[in-house]
Order: C-alpha cells, then structure tokens, then sequence
C-alpha cells in the first residue's frame, strides 16, 4: 500500500515522542501490506474501527493514540486523514 498524509503522521511523532517507533512501525507495515478488504486490516489489527466509505481508524499504543484513514482498496493507497491522541480523536467527526 502507499501511505499518503506522512506529515500527519510526523507531527504526530514530534508533538508525542513516546509514539515514535510505533508509527514507525505502523507506516512500515502499511506499506509492506497488501490489503484487499477489512478482513485483511483486521486480521493484523484487531482493534482497527471501520467507519463507511472505507474509513478506518487505527489504535496505536493501547488506544493511546489514533490514526484515522481512508482506504482505496483498488488504488492500493492508505490516506492518512488525522492522527492524535485519543482525546483528539473524541473530539473528531467520522461520517
């Protein structure tokens, strides 16, 4: 998958440097995977939430913080909308 929005993600791991490695690894991941459908996400996480119109949140660090995403299965691309902490998240809109 190509992950788009990076620097979302890298003000993430400025403003929260605990999360770091964790993002790290979840960029990693995302690009090495091949996801075709939620079942795919699901399988490596579990935890992942699944909103309509392909969105898909992500928990990183025991729900500590969140990734929100839309996923084109087709395009193999993972756009990276908003990342925060879970606070953040509370405070988002998912339509």
């Amino acid at each position: 998958m190509k992950v788009t929005g990076k620097g979302i993600l890298n003000d993430l791991k400025a403003n929260h440097a605990d999360d770091r490695s964790q993002v790290d690894s979840w960029i990693a991941e995302a690009e090495e995977a091949e996801w075709e459908n939620t079942r795919d996400i699901k399988q490596r996480y579990p935890k992942a939430s699944f909103c309509p119109r392909n969105q898909v949140v992500f928990d990183l660090k025991g729900n500590r913080y969140r990734i929100w995403t839309i996923i084109s299965y087709k395009n193999k691309t993972v756009f990276t909308k908003k990342a925060g902490t879970h606070e953040e998240y509370m405070k988002w809109v998912i339509i």
